[in-house]
């Protein structure tokens, strides 16, 4: 089977994730942490249900709630960013911003 680079990326990013949610935990950030959990592991959960999707528009729809999952997780990592006393990673905006061109060019290519 053909390895799907957008799967990989997805999971790679919820795995740094899920580690950076634990440290937001142990800092006692625990909103943004479940949010950010939250929004971010779903990219991932929808890209995958999207393989086996029940024709096309079912497949452009669950890549569509993946692109909005990207953009709320996006705000967080923001917060995380410009709020006082909240960590903050680069890599982890990074993977965010690779797995997010990757879904609007699926989009846009769909849409074709």
């Amino acid at each position: 089977m053909k390895e799907n680079i957008v799967l990989e990326k997805s999971v790679q990013f919820s795995v740094s994730l899920i580690e950076f949610c634990e440290k937001l935990e142990r800092q006692e950030k625990w909103v943004i942490a479940r949010q950010l959990l939250r929004s971010g592991t779903s990219i991932g959960a929808n890209l995958h249900e999207a393989q086996n999707a029940e024709s096309k528009a079912d497949f452009v729809h669950k890549v569509k709630v993946a692109a909005k999952e990207i953009e709320e997780s996006r705000y967080w990592m923001k917060l995380c960013k410009y709020a006082d006393g909240y960590p903050f990673s680069e890599e982890l905006q990074s993977q965010l911003q690779e797995v997010g061109l990757i879904v609007f060019k699926i989009l846009s290519s769909s849409k074709r």
